[in-house]
């Protein structure tokens, strides 16, 4: 199983920036995608941004531009640079994986989340 622990949210004002990282661990053949999403009180959660093994990346309209983010595969974790926050970024920020199980077959992990809060 993987074990994702993200770290770095917290309160800002509008207009600054923040870095979130989410290290994975555990015992796992490959890590594949790796993906921040987020959930904001009575909303869905949405993808922010997605990156491949390979470091192809892809991000939701409402970021680009303002986000921006990286991986490091020798340490199993991502960051995302977050710019130039707005208010109607504020919500809890989940780190997400896809890896290869070492007995095969693909699965999934989510972190517990992250708090991002951005006052105007």
């Amino acid at each position: 199983q993987v074990q994702l622990v993200e770290s770095g949210g917290g309160l800002v004002q509008a207009g600054g920036s923040l870095r979130l990282s989410c290290a994975a661990s555990g015992i796992a053949f490959r890590i594949n995608d790796m993906a921040w999403y987020r959930q904001a009180p009575g909303k869905q959660r949405e993808l922010v941004a997605g990156i491949t093994r390979g470091g192809s990346t892809n991000y939701a309209d409402s970021v680009k531009g303002r986000f921006t983010l990286s991986r490091d595969n020798a340490k199993n974790t991502v960051y995302l640079q977050m710019n130039n926050l707005k208010p109607e970024d504020t919500a809890v920020y989940y780190c997400h994986a896809d890896f290869v199980k070492t007995t095969g077959g693909f699965s999934e992990s989510w972190g517990q989340g992250t708090q991002v809060t951005v006052s105007s």
